[in-house]
């Protein structure tokens, strides 16, 4: 199975010079976790990618106003990316040794084609286990899963009772 039959190819973005206040507006009014910045020149190419996650740490540790912080603050410059052509099992690959859930995925021109997720994969997963064709390999999600939700070396959480 290929990245290109389960990735959400109606992707919503924003560019380089928008604030978080937009990238948390997409969140909220399209229900994602996530927000690939595209460069504000109008080339295309994806320069970032902004998650739930990096909004509220900013948010807390900038102690501005979303619209006051721009989205470069906060996002991952360095961007994970696999292609529409690529095997589902190169994309967990990638969201494995990376720790990551999410991945922008790029046409054959190197442009934002579609998002892939760990739970666009695990529903996979799933139709596949009712239809009784499976194409997903569910030990593979399971240990991509495990990596990805793993806390980072060093960060002991006790969580009281």
């Amino acid at each position: 199975m290929r990245v290109e039959q389960l990735m959400t190819r109606n992707v919503k973005v924003c560019n380089s010079a928008d604030t978080l206040n937009r990238a948390t507006q997409l969140m909220w009014e399209y229900d994602i976790g996530c927000v690939p910045v595209l460069s504000a020149d109008g080339d295309g190419q994806i320069v970032g990618i902004v998650t739930d996650r990096d909004v509220a740490i900013a948010a807390y540790t900038q102690g501005a106003p979303l619209s006051a912080i721009p989205v470069t603050t906060a996002m991952a410059k360095q961007v994970i990316t696999c292609h529409a052509q690529d095997g589902i099992s190169q994309a967990e690959a990638l969201m494995r040794d990376n720790r990551i859930r999410r991945l922008p995925v790029l046409d054959q021109n190197e442009r934002l084609a579609g998002v892939i997720s760990l739970n666009d994969i695990a529903r996979e997963a799933q139709r596949e286990r009712a239809g009784g064709h499976p194409e997903v390999n569910t030990e593979d999600l399971t240990e991509t899963l495990a990596s990805v939700s793993a806390p980072r070396a060093g960060r002991d959480v006790t969580i009281a009772a």
